[in-house]
């Protein structure tokens, strides 16, 4: 029954009358005010533990509130690795070397490349960057590997002949993980991973020439006991004797996420002030997305100590993904901190990503998306117009537009896309397609007008109303009724008298019928009306306004018109386009006539 009522709407006609839906009943909880009439809902919360009561949280005098972004950290993409996981349709060679490829040219300096022990394709593909020299001197690829010693020793193999590599080791070590999914009690997980990196430590000394660092992952670390964290952590700086010239990197993953983002800011900034040998230590995060909070993870997670973030481009990753590195580095960006990675051609890396992953990133994606720097609301247009008008008019390099956070040209986006109108669109968002895309700048009443016009049209076909679209709805509205309408002018000739004044002789086509007048007055306009009163056609001009065509598209005319004109009772606009002005104002007068007569 619930399932009918939902697709109701879309069979009832207008007689039918909606079903009666009732509200969810019974009493409002005691502690609610008054202004919240919310009744508690069917869904089974009880189940459900607050990370508060899952995990100790031991930190107190946080700074990371008062923190601010000076520089951005180390990104390390996972997509090759984690993000490959993720996928339906794991990467084949071709398609995990195209993503390499992007990878290496925005500028990413250390890549998470494979988990050469799960399958042949990670370890052909490793070994490919290795035969094929793809690696550049300064792009350190990092592997991935669990505490067993026959993967470690799979995982050595695929980066032989490697100039420099960092082999990542994790452990599950939470508790639920520990008891249901590995059958171990702290110290015996504690003791698998020192067995794991004394065997990498040997593996790593008996290649003498390569660079190699360790990396450890404990994973849910959100979920694991702080002390129990530090006590691996701690044994395995001193054990891989890590320095300042040679770091170990130790990564705390928010594998599954558990809390508000302020908790694993906590959690971090608690790390980041215990750790040994803090300064041969990089503290790294690897934030997921299940509470659609990856992002202020991230953020909160620099802030309290955090130096290098895994992440993934545009945030695939298992369930709802990783931590988006396209995301975070480009609201770097927006805050006037160089993101250090090249994002100038925002489309070439999404199309790039698309065809690896074969998954759609969503046209409301922050920064990337198709649509994220467009507008169709009427208000946002208007402020976006006026917004670029004044940045044209200031000459400040500052970066000052409403409703566009970043400058859409710095991510290589034009500014042909920024406004789109449709049916919620405003006067101010047309008039700035016309202007910017055919050199026609509407006098203010006249964007009035003609956005009812647009808006009837859009409403009626319920689409989007292209620029081409924008001008052929223009061109018929104003221009051809002063071309080709129930009264036309044959022929026609202007000349000044010696005192200043105009003289206006024409044949009119009136109804079918032609005839020869004249007009006089102060200008061509007036004398124009007057030889139409001859006529028998009274016309009153209450504005007019003109401009060249400076920006025009090619073929639109040198001069445009624009009159406001009273024809018996009506009033409205016309418009002409000619090489002449004269010609052109002739133009718009008698496309206002045309309109009024309908």
């Amino acid at each position: 029954m619930r399932e009918e009522t939902a697709f109701m709407s879309d069979r009832l006609s207008p007689m039918h009358s909606f079903p009666t839906i009732c509200t969810p009943r019974g009493p409002v909880p005691g502690a609610a005010p008054r202004w919240n009439p919310q009744r508690s809902s069917s869904m089974p919360s009880h189940r459900y533990r607050s990370a508060f009561d899952r995990v100790d949280i031991p930190l107190t005098g946080r700074a990371w509130p008062q923190a601010r972004f000076e520089r951005a950290p180390l990104w390390v993409p996972v997509d090759l690795r984690d993000g490959n996981q993720a996928l339906a349709e794991p990467m084949d060679t071709p398609r995990k070397r195209r993503m390499f490829d992007l990878l290496v040219a925005m500028g990413f300096k250390e890549i998470e490349v494979g988990y050469p022990s799960a399958s042949r394709t990670d370890f052909d593909f490793v070994r490919h960057l290795v035969e094929s020299g793809a690696v550049p001197d300064d792009v350190t690829p990092v592997v991935f590997t669990p505490a067993r010693a026959d993967l470690i020793e799979r995982t050595f193999e695929s980066v032989a002949g490697m100039d420099r590599a960092v082999v990542h080791l994790y452990i599950p070590t939470a508790p639920a993980w520990r008891d249901v999914v590995l059958g171990r009690d702290r110290a015996e997980v504690h003791g698998v991973v020192l067995d794991a990196a004394r065997q990498m430590e040997r593996l790593a000394r008996a290649r003498p020439g390569a660079d190699i660092r360790f990396e450890f992952s404990p994973e849910v670390f959100i979920l694991t006991e702080p002390d129990f964290v530090l006590e691996i952590c701690n044994s395995l700086t001193e054990l891989w004797d890590a320095s300042p010239d040679r770091p170990v990197i130790h990564n705390l993953p928010a594998t599954v996420e558990i809390a508000t983002p302020n908790v694993y800011a906590d959690q971090i900034e608690y790390m980041h002030r215990h750790l040994e040998r803090r300064d041969a230590v990089i503290l790294s995060v690897h934030p997921h997305n299940d509470r659609g909070t990856g992002v202020a993870c991230a953020e909160l997670a620099v802030l309290a100590g955090a130096q290098r973030v895994e992440g993934c481009l545009f945030g695939n990753g298992e369930r709802t993904g990783n931590v988006d590195l396209v995301n975070l580095a480009l609201n770097l960006h927006a805050q006037g901190i160089d993101p250090m990675i090249d994002f100038s051609d925002i489309d070439e890396i999404r199309r790039t990503v698309e065809h690896c992953n074969r998954l759609p990133v969503p046209p409301r994606h922050p920064y990337g998306g198709d649509l994220v720097y467009t507008a169709f609301s009427g208000t946002h247009q208007d402020a976006i117009s006026k917004g670029f008008a004044h940045r044209a008019s200031s000459g400040s390099e500052a970066w000052s537009v409403p409703y566009l956070p970043i400058d859409p040209a710095d991510v290589g986006r034009t500014y042909e896309a920024v406004i789109r109108v449709n049916s919620q669109s405003g006067k101010g968002g047309i008039a700035h397609l016309l202007r910017s895309g055919h050199g026609v700048d509407l006098p203010a009443r006249m964007r009035a007008e003609f956005s009812r016009t647009v808006q009837n049209a859009t409403d009626d076909s319920g689409l989007e109303a292209t620029p081409k679209d924008l001008w052929e709805l223009f061109e018929s509205t104003y221009l051809v009724p002063g071309r080709d309408g129930t009264i036309a002018l044959t022929s026609w000739s202007t000349e000044r008298d010696p005192a200043g004044g105009h003289r206006f002789v024409c044949t009119l086509r009136v109804d079918g019928r032609e005839g020869d007048y004249e007009g006089t007055g102060s200008g061509t306009v007036s004398a124009f009306t007057h030889a139409l009163a001859a006529a028998g056609v009274e016309v009153a001009v209450l504005d007019y306004a003109e401009h060249g065509a400076a920006g025009a598209a090619p073929g639109a005319g040198a001069v445009s018109a624009y009159a406001e004109c009273r024809v018996g009772e009506t009033v409205c606009w016309g418009a002409g386009q000619d090489a002449s002005g004269v010609a052109a104002a002739v133009g718009a007068v008698l496309s206002a006539v045309n309109r009024a007569a309908g």
